[in-house]
């Protein structure tokens, strides 16, 4: 098995009497996609800034390509940055602006020329080398920045929010565009960002991050399907989280007294006993409404929004008020009208009395 091209080991990162990081264990891959995911102020960035080396860690250690580098300058540690206001140079020609970190490490002009010209082609745009920044649109001068992250060739490409000063449209393109670019070069990236679809639309891993911590790591469909914590299950999707208490237990089932709101059937390992106090999750997306299987129950839809393919409803059940998100196929169901809601017992992820999933 190959070393990671990045590791960190412990790392903790205090800022004063505040904790930024607190012992953060990550293991990055060679060639692989890894998001750091959380709200702002959660420790993302001071992780990517401790890997490039631009904050040096209280305590732990990093190592690049299996070398400790906790005090190795950042030009020492052949890592490429990608800001999100991508920090061109606005004097400099795209070729000299790409060509920046070449020329830094003296690389001879013949070189220079070809990889700079490589680069272009990569981000797929050749014949740019003459203009200025300013003669390009948003996501073009955000081509050139990836373009002279990965002319020097580093063993880890570190994307800080790179796509969020975009447009919505620029953005998802952008997104496609990355990731496409990372494939076809096999290079390792660990991209930073708050937005979710940006996430689960790019990762390998999606390492989920809370307040300095790590909350959960796993690839899109772990970290979306099984989340680990109730932050995990309430940051990323559309979650609904219902409290109650255990009332029966049979193999693999369970029923569920939820707190202001009808009994269910979830299916629950063999450690779940009458008594105990859980929350259920069950995603947004895996309620139907209309349905006729699992868990069927009355409810009175509240609110409506279209979303072209599919459609949003907020619903009474009991007190409880639930999400669903389902495809569109015919009716739309409209504000106060009395439907059958259903989930199937197997949709549902259980969390203990301290927000941790059970089995």
């Amino acid at each position: 098995m190959s070393s990671p091209a990045a590791d960190l080991q412990n790392v903790t990162l205090r800022y004063g009497n505040f904790t930024a990081v607190k012992d953060v264990s990550l293991s990055i891959a060679k060639g692989s996609f890894v998001t750091l995911l959380g709200p702002s102020g959660c420790g993302k960035t001071t992780i990517l800034r401790s890997l490039a080396g631009l904050v040096t860690p209280t305590s732990g250690e990093i190592h690049i390509a299996g070398k400790r580098v906790n005090d190795v300058p950042i030009h020492q540690r052949n890592i490429g940055l990608v800001f999100q206001n991508y920090a061109l140079f606005p004097h400099k020609t795209i070729f000299d602006n790409v060509a920046f970190g070449l020329k830094y490490r003296n690389v001879p002009k013949d070189q220079i020329a070809a990889k700079v010209t490589r680069a272009l082609e990569i981000v797929r745009l050749p014949g740019v080398e003459k203009k200025l920044p300013s003669e390009l649109s948003g996501g073009q001068q955000q081509r050139i920045a990836l373009a002279r992250a990965i002319v020097i060739e580093p063993h880890v490409l570190l994307l800080d929010e790179p796509l969020s000063a975009l447009d919505a449209n620029l953005r998802e393109e952008m997104r496609i565009e990355i990731k496409t670019i990372q494939r076809e070069v096999g290079i390792t990236t660990l991209f930073v960002t708050h937005d979710q679809e940006e996430a689960l639309a790019m990762s390998d891993v999606i390492v989920v991050m809370n307040h300095g911590v790590v909350e959960q790591m796993g690839s899109p469909e772990e970290v979306y399907n099984s989340p680990a914590t109730r932050f995990v299950a309430s940051f990323l999707g559309q979650s609904n989280l219902l409290d109650g208490t255990v009332t029966e237990t049979a193999p693999g089932r369970a029923t569920v007294a939820t707190e202001g709101g009808p009994k269910i059937e979830v299916a629950a390992p063999k450690s779940l006993k009458a008594g105990d106090k859980i929350t259920v999750i069950v995603r947004a997306q895996k309620i139907t409404v209309g349905g006729t299987g699992g868990n069927v129950l009355p409810a009175r839809v509240a609110a409506t929004a279209y979303l072209g393919g599919t459609a949003s409803y907020l619903l009474d059940v009991g007190k409880l008020k639930l999400q669903a998100i389902n495809p569109i196929a015919g009716k739309v169901y409209r504000e106060g009208e009395d439907v059958k809601i259903s989930f199937a017992p197997g949709d549902t992820v259980l969390l203990d009395k301290d927000g941790k999933r059970i089995g």
